[in-house]
């Protein structure tokens, strides 16, 4: 990608045919889609990309499980739609960025027959489901197989298990991967630029957005031929921006995660938990070496300050530890992240935890604008490919979707992570992860590394990734704060809160050596990362927190 200060340059000066604001998995999606119909595209960023939902998902590339059993319990054929949709755009999802995304075993422990008959045949449902999409097929373990599987199951009145098979992918990098494809296929891209209003012509139709840019403190405008807002739970705000009085249509809902040591479980094989207190069904699945639990599903505002409350983290640890021979106490938890799910509301005021998680395309007459509403990450890729349909009926244009089979930015290349260990003599835990987060242009990485031994250092001891990287997310992937390092492109935040306070002191000076700031920038840059994860870390520890 061009420097974010280049973009911003050639941004100004050039008209587009379609502006996408919202740089999460849906917004970055659209932009690909249509620059690849050939519809000269910009994609604007209010905050970074995949630093909204998109960044804070459960990592699962999946049909819904939930969402299937809710369709067989109220007979509810939209439910059924959705999952049938998800499951055959997890199978692109998988394709079409290998080194970002594996297939991985999920483990459902029954304590009765009923049980073990119950959850088989809605497994055998979901594979029949995605037919010539479908991963491996489910099966039933009997009760010494799941506990070698699962060696952390409480044992007592377990019968067996059931296990099936979805997808799990690295969703930050999955959406870094969009933009850099859109970039190399010459779209325009800028983060860290929030829409603030839109200019309209005579007839009352949108024809530019003003832009704030958030590094530079000025505005700008982005003129193009049309506008899509793809900015998920927010999307109200820019809906009621061009169309004042605007019914409201989202009603986000927030889920949270928190971050354990990977105790009792391996990196192969995940817990489902497939029944709550409220309806839900819980997930705990190994990432990179810790264990991601989550998540739930309560009511929020789009202006919600983002923090896991500790009534939420009881819950998580209230319903894992139910399964375990060991309980997890609330002193262990590692790292925990939060998101709003776009929600659209629907006629019956169900509660959201009911709501599905299908998406519509908006068309409003009155300003031009176009809103994707809803969804999940599972189907960016449709919900994509629907909404540049609308876009082409808009302008008039037309054109095939080319995004079904394509494979994404860091794809292409013999996939040898151990061969990077040979020519660069670093180890093979860095080598995988640097396979993991960047795939072929790994190569990039280590050529920094190679140029300067400093960068090839590990970023903090104790975890696989290096100096370089950080160098190269500042150069290619328009990395500008500590954050967007650490919580999106490195993915240290996520596995350890410590270990990235250490980190944040390193990537501060590289930051500084790149945009030549002064020491007092650098140590505001570090203070601005770390006083939000201390405030967390207090909110945990602060009792009766709603």
């Amino acid at each position: 990608m061009k420097s974010r200060a280049e973009a911003q340059r050639s941004i100004e000066n050039q008209r587009f045919d379609l502006c996408v604001i919202g740089g999460g998995a849906t917004g970055a999606g659209c932009a690909l889609d249509a620059q690849l119909r050939g519809l000269h595209t910009v994609l604007i960023e209010a905050a970074d990309f995949a630093s909204g939902a998109s960044g804070a998902s459960t990592k699962i590339v999946h049909g819904g499980v939930r969402y299937l059993q809710q369709a067989a319990e109220k007979l509810d054929v939209r439910q059924y739609r959705v999952v049938k949709r998800a499951l055959h755009e997890r199978a692109r999802m998988l394709a079409n960025a290998p080194y970002l995304t594996r297939q991985l075993e999920f483990v459902i422990p029954c304590f009765s027959w009923r049980e073990l008959v119950y959850y088989r045949a809605g497994m055998k449902i979901y594979d029949w489901m995605a037919g010539a999409a479908a991963l491996t097929p489910s099966h039933t373990v009997a009760r010494s197989e799941t506990l070698r599987r699962l060696p952390a199951l409480k044992p007592d009145g377990l019968t067996g298990a059931v296990i099936y098979s979805d997808g799990q992918f690295d969703d930050c990098r999955y959406g870094i991967a969009l933009v850099q494809t859109f970039a190399e296929n010459g779209g325009e891209v800028l983060n860290h630029a929030r829409v603030v209003g839109f200019k309209k012509d005579g007839a009352g139709l949108i024809v530019a957005v003003r832009v704030r840019d958030e590094v530079g403190h000025r505005e700008f405008s982005v003129r193009a031929k049309a506008f899509v807002n793809a900015t998920g739970a927010a999307a109200d705000r820019a809906r009621e921006m061009a169309h004042t009085g605007i019914a409201r249509r989202m009603r986000p809902s927030k889920g949270v995660h928190v971050v354990l040591p990977l105790e009792g479980f391996s990196n192969d094989a995940a817990l489902l938990i497939p029944s709550t207190e409220d309806g839900r069904v819980i997930f705990a699945i190994p990432w990179r070496g810790v264990l991601l639990v989550g998540t739930t599903d309560d009511a929020a505002l789009d202006n919600d300050e983002l923090m896991v409350t500790q009534a939420e983290a009881d819950y998580l640890l209230r319903h894992v530890n139910r399964y375990l021979r060991r309980s997890f106490a609330q002193d262990e938890i590692l790292s925990c992240s939060a998101g709003l799910r776009p929600l659209v509301s629907v006629a019956g005021g169900r509660k959201t935890g009911e709501l599905i998680r299908d998406h519509e395309v908006e068309c409003d007459q009155e300003s031009g604008l176009i809103s994707i509403l809803g969804g999940k990450w599972t189907t960016y890729r449709a919900m994509a490919e629907e909404t540049i349909d609308a876009v082409q009926v808009r302008l008039g244009v037309s054109g095939d979707c080319k995004t079904r089979n394509l494979l994404l930015s860091g794809s292409a290349g013999p996939d040898d992570w151990e061969g990077l260990t040979q020519k660069s003599g670093i180890s093979v835990e860095t080598a995988l992860h640097l396979k993991q987060k960047f795939g072929s242009k790994a190569a990039g990485v280590l050529q920094i590394a190679n140029n300067n031994l400093e960068m090839a250092e590990q970023l903090v001891e104790g975890f696989p990734a290096i100096r370089a990287e950080v160098v190269y997310c500042i150069r290619e992937e328009m990395a500008m704060t500590i954050e967007d390092v650490l919580a999106r492109r490195i993915g240290l935040q996520l596995l350890s809160w410590q270990a990235s306070i250490k980190a944040a002191l390193v990537v501060g000076k590289i930051l500084g050596r790149e945009f030549n700031w002064s020491q007092k920038m650098e140590e505001d840059a570090v203070s601005d990362y770390v006083e939000p994860i201390q405030r967390q870390r207090e909110r945990l520890s602060s009792p009766c927190q709603p």
